[in-house]
């Protein structure tokens, strides 16, 4: 390894990779020593982050920033040497990045204070040092014609990365905090249902308003995740309505669906986003669905609810697209 000190900057000059020197206050020197700034600030933003898909994405784009640093802290010889560029791939996937997690966490409705965790409260400290990067960047390649248009695509990216993952680290904080809610009245309701079964309650009745309430609980908070406004429906094995809920903003139509997907469950007892199949012109069961008086889904959403391997009730999610349905719909027969 060289030595930490080699006395070759006492003149106020640092070496560039292609061997020719260069002013310290240089724009170039103040751009990637910038970047190498934000890059100690994402890798604290990163020991604080407890989310391990975050953290793979930090220490992705960590890696980047060296390269864009080289790149920036060489001449032309040694640009010619590089074996790695910054380019539109680069762009791309944080493009994509953003769009996966914005599509959790949905737009931004208001100014956000940083602060809200410390994970988060880094994250935005390395998204402003990038911003302070991004503007050295542009008066260098304004000054330097031989200077690449990707690099400041780059961290205008990289900035707006880092403000989509400081919200999604606070979004996950605002999920935790409904999940331990959801677990404290879950832990609260089996209290009560037991002692209900301890003063002679049915066994049958307890089961199915127990798992009903359970898979409630953890539909809303995966409905509340991914910003979906619900209707969840449980119906018992007669095809009765047993449970229900609808939270706030879910559309009206949603209710009937809802009902009408878990009935389908029920009595067909097999999920709904495979009744289209069976019920094709050249299929099985074609014409079903206009039985029942009108009360067959087919599209996904409906589950029947099995329990101790006995088909006990079905039910039905109803609020979002059909995968959004579907996707909240095995939250909440995961608890099983």
């Amino acid at each position: 390894m060289p030595n930490v000190y080699t006395r070759g900057g006492d003149k106020g000059e640092t070496g560039l990779f292609g061997s020719s020197r260069t002013p310290k206050d240089n724009i170039r020197v103040d751009a990637y020593g910038t970047m190498d700034e934000a890059n100690s600030t994402i890798g604290l933003a990163y020991s604080l982050c407890e989310d391990n898909d975050i953290k793979e994405i930090l220490h992705y784009l960590q890696k980047r920033i060296f390269v864009l640093g080289a790149e920036l802290a060489s001449d032309e010889k040694g640009k010619a040497m590089l074996a790695d560029r910054i380019s539109q791939a680069d762009v791309d996937y944080m493009e994509c990045t953003m769009e996966q997690y914005l599509a959790i966490i949905g737009p931004q409705k208001a100014f956000i204070i940083p602060g809200a965790s410390p994970a988060s409260a880094a994250l935005h400290v390395a998204r402003t040092v990038v911003r302070r990067g991004e503007r050295l960047i542009v008066k260098y390649n304004r000054e330097n014609e031989e200077s690449r248009p990707e690099l400041v695509k780059f961290v205008n990216r990289l900035s707006d990365t880092l403000f989509v993952l400081a919200r999604t680290v606070e979004f996950n904080g605002f999920v935790k905090e409904i999940v331990d809610r959801v677990k404290e009245k879950l832990n609260a309701l089996e209290q009560t249902d037991l002692d209900s079964v301890n003063s002679g309650a049915s066994n049958k009745d307890y089961s199915l308003l127990t798992l009903a309430k359970k898979m409630a609980a953890a539909a809303r908070v995966k409905a509340e995740e991914i910003n979906v406004p619900i209707v969840f429906s449980v119906v018992d094995s007669g095809g009765n309505l047993a449970y229900f809920e609808r939270m706030e903003d879910a559309l009206m139509v949603s209710i009937d669906i809802s009902v009408n997907k878990a009935y389908t469950a029920n009595a067909l007892k097999m999920s709904t986003d495979k009744v289209a199949d069976v019920v094709k012109e050249n299929g099985s069961l074609y014409g079903l669905q206009w039985t029942n008086n009108g009360r067959m889904v087919v599209f996904g959403g409906g589950y029947p609810l099995k329990h101790n391997g006995e088909v006990i009730g079905g039910i039905g999610v109803s609020g979002g697209s059909v995968d959004e349905d579907m996707i909240i719909a095995k939250s909440a027969l995961a608890i099983l």
